[in-house]
């Protein structure tokens, strides 16, 4: 079986497109993948050591101008492209996990009569995978209270395909001896004692300038507490974090880490942002979160935190009512409760599952022997 995949641009849509590669590479499935040149797709994908195509990136215009009119011309160009690698590949199945890749793809599938699959990651869906659903074979949803469907296919909820070091993680929630061995390794790699309640912070790697600057006024009260923070403040943002930390012999500082796992290992609560694959990773691996969603876009961030907060797993504060007083009457004091924490940890982890990445390569195989 040979099986073409799509999606890029950010790494919401590039992580859990891996993922699922790599659970269809151990089946036995040949995979590939399309992209445009522009997104994270371009050095991913390859990177993984799966083959990887460009085609057009042919964004949908919001506006009347040149753009709508050579949009057409530039889409069909796009779609011819695809269609091509579906040919020469002779692909039984096709996925899409969202971008501006996947509505190509989707539309060269369904001129071909290939059967193809739809992944989507967030609550709110997006418009390639709105569009992709209609006359999709498969829709696969990350959270059950995503209102998309397939218009005469199946749909079914999935989870989100983990990346492998947080999906091996992840399958340790059960296994008190071998999270707390992960619990201590980690710590040292990071150079943090694995005693003490633990709060990770983090904005993703770009980082979250409201979130630094409030947790930058509430070091003192963290260290009166005897809370230990690793904050991940985003590139090129740790500067004034590490200033005002420096006699803070328990706040510890680092921009960027890219081994996401060790910092989870070490969490015993997580304040950041709700983009879809945070929220999915929270709660695979059972680690409260307090969200702040981002406060930009379609409202999308605060949509996919909705299940682990209704849950009891989580809580949400909008950004804009984000402040001290917050981390001081709310974290603080939860990240003291173990007690709490576990009650939290045990919902979450009834939310989302571990194994996704093999449910949705399951479904795909399943679509592709129907054909």
């Amino acid at each position: 079986m040979k099986v073409v995949l799509a999606g890029g641009g950010t790494a919401g849509h590039v992580n859990p497109l891996l993922a699922t590669a790599a659970a269809l590479v151990e089946r036995g499935v040949d995979v590939c993948a399309i992209g445009t040149e522009e997104g994270l797709e371009a050095d991913l994908v390859p990177a993984a050591g799966i083959e990887f195509i460009e085609i057009p990136r042919v964004p949908m215009p919001r506006r009347i101008g040149k753009a709508l009119v050579e949009f057409p011309g530039k889409y069909k160009s796009a779609v011819a492209k695809a269609g091509r690698v579906l040919e020469e590949t002779g692909a039984s199945v096709a996925v899409g996990f969202g971008g501006f890749a996947s509505t190509p793809l989707y539309s060269a599938a369904r001129k071909r009569s290939i059967p193809f699959v739809v992944h989507e990651q967030n609550v709110k869906p997006g418009l390639a995978n709105r569009f992709g659903a209609r006359k999709a074979a498969a829709v696969a949803l990350t959270f059950q209270s995503t209102r998309l469907s397939a218009a005469s296919g199946t749909t079914r909820v999935v989870g989100l395909p983990l990346r492998k070091k947080i999906a091996d993680l992840a399958a340790l929630r059960d296994d008190s001896e071998a999270r707390g061995a992960a619990h201590v390794a980690a710590a040292e790699e990071l150079g943090v004692d694995p005693a003490l309640p633990t709060l990770v912070v983090t904005g993703g790697s770009l980082g979250a300038q409201h979130l630094n600057e409030v947790l930058v006024a509430a070091i003192p009260a963290l260290q009166d507490a005897g809370i230990q923070v690793l904050h991940l403040t985003g590139r090129g943002k740790d500067g004034p974090v590490r200033e005002a930390s420096a006699q803070a012999p328990n706040y510890h500082v680092i921009d960027y880490l890219k081994d996401m796992e060790l910092a989870y290992a070490v969490a015993d609560l997580v304040l950041c942002r709700s983009g879809a694959g945070t929220v999915a990773e929270l709660c695979a691996l059972g680690i409260p979160g307090f969200f702040v969603p981002l406060p930009i876009g379609n409202g999308e961030q605060e949509q996919n935190a909705s299940e682990a907060v209704r849950a009891g797993g989580a809580r949400l504060v909008r950004d804009r009512d984000f402040t001290l007083k917050n981390v001081t009457d709310e974290i603080i004091p939860l990240a003291l409760d173990g007690d709490r924490l576990a009650a939290m940890s045990t919902v979450l982890g009834e939310l989302m599952p571990v194994d996704a990445d093999k449910r949705l390569a399951q479904l795909i195989e399943d679509i592709g022997e129907k054909r």
